[in-house]
């Protein structure tokens, strides 16, 4: 459970059931994300489980659905805390070592130096971990094999018969002496699992069968050793409880494995910090947490991301807690709720999986359930038992997150629901004829909407307003699907909406849920491919290529990137001033000087590569499709003008009051300040026209 728990998280458990029953809240999922051959990777493609009726019950009912995401969100946001008190208690809990040898180190000292690490650590998120990543392993390693072997010392050392404590026998006596202490000192042993799950939770690049090898060859027993060595030397001197670790460790090697107690105490709050960034991703990728930009920062190692706001809340959060607290016992107690509660949220929805995934018996799955959430249950409720001792840190910051994250999709699911009820009938761009009843001028218009059918409002509203449009229009929808990754090859899928001498686009962009959208300085040029090749395809089909039809206007086609031999349009690099003066464009000298001066200030723009599409000349072509490919060649190189509506969302008169609150107060705070959508999908300032909107939802 543990490695499911911190590497994939509750939404990446969310996302599977998603795929197997219509359990998610917005409807923009299409027939053609099921073919994603990451879709259905367990063998599955069937959505009739061994329990029908309970799949059509949750579809059904939206208060089923709604209580499934409450608590997902729940067990996301107990993560995110996890992410700010692991970082804590590792540091401060290396840190207290101090004192052993500076007797005279006072508890605010130790607090300071803790806040210092804390700081540093955060502040070099940013430069990302794969320089200094190859020595992570090393120091885990010997940092496991220090611990392991002072155990043995203090076996040996102190009460070699502390191995009878291995018997259950003493776990039972201990319960019928201790009564109800005993189990609210269930609590206390959560502090046990911090340093094992730490190391759990950056090994989402490994494959199980590694992380189940490493387990038992290696962690559990140095584990074992230490605890065991830990036991023995406390029943001698049990006066050095507070400090039993490093009052255990041997004086001539204090001091080495004090630094390397705080390098592995860097390097599992690390593995928790960047656990954490991806939690987030996955809950903004998939409507769940507002904007937030996402920075890839390597080249080499696909999934290490950087996300600067969530980076900073965690560092003040984090230094706050060490602040206040001081103590890892009570820091300890805050984390020992987050913790089993993220393991509880996550036995449920496994037991979930296996009804509605796996296809297993109503009674294996509640077996699995009962076996191991009667065990969480009993941790838990040790846990809740000291909530007023520090217990109450992860409820407060999960009560943050969950109304922050519900109140997002809330207003997001609002917004597709107001842009789907008031999409722009293909009967009204028809009767108005392949001019759209205004100017088009020559270039490419990429208007960029949620919808994944139909004509978005925000078209008819600019064309009302500024009667002119570009001659090659593009519906863009850059949208998530819950998978976690989706292959180049399938990204793209590529349809026309209206006949042909309407010269409009659509092209839905997926992406999965650990998908990382870089700033992909060909975007423009693989958006003009796919459209020429969509072309040809259809020009291939003898169904498509006859008179238009409104029932084929949903019809899209998948578009393979990889493959440009049997592209229509030849490409050629024109990054020299001859041939960018070559090409033909309309813009003004004033439009020209100015977007040369953007590109000086702005290296990343100017070192974009620039190329040049060509017809090749082909006898056979039909003149049709010729005359079109060229249409699409010349507005690429007239230019390309981003499109996108800068919306005011209000709620109506007579709605409820949770609903003003929720979109008038949470939603429109959240939407002032959080990320843009044009930061976060790479758009460039210098071509982008925002279209002012009023949603009344």
């Amino acid at each position: 459970v543990i490695p499911v728990t911190f590497v994939g998280g509750p939404f990446a458990l969310y996302s599977l059931l998603c795929r197997h029953a219509k359990l998610s809240f917005l409807p923009n999922q299409q027939s053609a994300d099921e073919e994603l051959s990451t879709y259905y990777r367990n063998g599955f493609t069937s959505r009739h489980g061994s329990l029908p009726w309970l799949r059509r019950f949750m579809e059904k009912h939206k208060n089923a659905r709604t209580v499934l995401l409450l608590i997902v969100l729940c067990g996301a946001s107990m993560m995110i805390g996890d992410g700010i008190l692991t970082p804590a208690i590792s540091v401060l809990s290396s840190m207290s070592g101090l004192k052993v040898r500076a007797t005279g180190l006072h508890d605010r000292s130790v607090v300071l130096l803790s806040c210092i690490v804390l700081v540093g650590l955060f502040a070099l998120q940013h430069r990302g971990t794969q320089k200094v990543a190859f020595m992570f392993a090393p120091i885990v390693v010997i940092w496991l094999f220090c611990i392991g072997g002072i155990g043995l010392y203090n076996i040996i050392h102190w009460n070699p018969r502390i191995y009878q404590a291995l018997s259950p026998y003493y776990i039972v006596k201990f319960f019928r002496t201790t009564g109800k202490d005993g189990w609210i000192a269930l609590g206390g042993i959560l502090l046990s699992m911090t340093g094992c799950e730490a190391m759990f939770a950056d090994l989402g690049h490994f494959t199980s069968a590694s992380v189940r090898l490493a387990f038992i060859t290696i962690i559990y027993p140095c584990l074992i050793l230490q605890y065991m060595g830990q036991a023995a030397f406390l029943s001698k001197n049990i006066l050095d409880m507070p400090t039993g670790f490093y009052d255990s460790i041997p004086g001539p090697i204090f001091w080495p494995v004090f630094v390397v107690a705080t390098l592995a105490a860097v390097v599992g709050s690390q593995a928790v910090i960047s656990a954490t960034f991806s939690i987030v991703k996955q809950c903004h990728s998939l409507g769940c947490f507002p904007r937030v930009k996402v920075v890839h920062t390597s080249r080499w190692i696909y999934g290490q991301i950087y996300i600067p706001e969530i980076n900073w809340i965690l560092m003040v959060l984090c230094v706050a807690v060490t602040v206040a607290f001081r103590d890892i016992t009570l820091i300890g107690n805050a984390y020992g709720v987050a913790c089993m509660t993220v393991m509880f949220v996550t036995t449920f929805l496994m037991a979930l999986i296996m009804i509605f995934v796996w296809q297993k018996n109503i009674i294996f799955a509640l077996s699995f359930f009962l076996l191991f959430g009667s065990v969480e249950v009993v941790y838990l409720s040790s846990s809740l038992m000291k909530v007023t001792q520090g217990g109450w840190v992860p409820l407060v910051l999960a009560l943050i997150f969950m109304s922050v994250m519900y109140i997002w999709h809330y207003g997001t699911r609002k917004k597709y629901q107001y842009d789907l009820q008031n999409k722009v009938s293909m009967r009204y761009i028809l009767s108005l004829g392949p001019s759209l009843d205004v100017v088009r001028v020559p270039g490419i218009g990429l208007i960029y909407t949620e919808l994944v059918t139909g004509v978005p409002n925000i078209f008819t509203h600019f064309t009302t307003n500024l009667p002119a449009f570009h001659e090659v229009l593009v519906f863009l929808c850059v949208k998530s699907v819950p998978v976690p990754y989706v292959s180049p090859d399938e990204r793209y899928l590529v349809g026309r909406i209206g006949p042909r001498a309407y010269r409009m686009y659509r092209c839905i962009v997926r992406y999965g849920y650990k998908d990382v959208q870089r700033d992909d300085d060909n975007f423009e040029n693989m958006l003009v491919m796919n459209i020429g090749k969509f072309i040809m395809m259809e020009a291939e089909d003898a169904s498509s290529s006859a008179s238009y039809d409104t029932a084929n206007e949903g019809r899209m086609a998948v578009i393979t990137t990889s493959d440009d031999y049997d592209s229509p349009l030849a490409v050629r690099d024109s990054n020299d001033l001859a041939d960018s003066m070559t090409m033909r464009s309309t813009k003004s000298e004033s439009l020209r000087s100015l977007q040369s001066s953007y590109e000086q200030e702005s290296p990343n723009v100017s070192r974009r590569r620039r190329v040049r599409f060509e017809l090749p000349e082909e006898d056979d072509m039909d003149q049709q499709v010729k005359d079109e490919l060229l249409a699409l060649v010349e507005a690429k190189h007239t230019g390309v003008t981003y499109v996108m509506g800068h919306v005011y969302i209000k709620a109506r008169k007579n709605s409820s009051f949770f609903k003003r609150f929720a979109i008038d107060v949470g939603y429109s705070f959240l939407r002032k300040n959080c990320r843009g959508p044009s930061v976060t999908l790479h758009i460039p300032h210098i071509s982008l026209i925002e279209v002012g909107m009023a949603y009344q939802v």
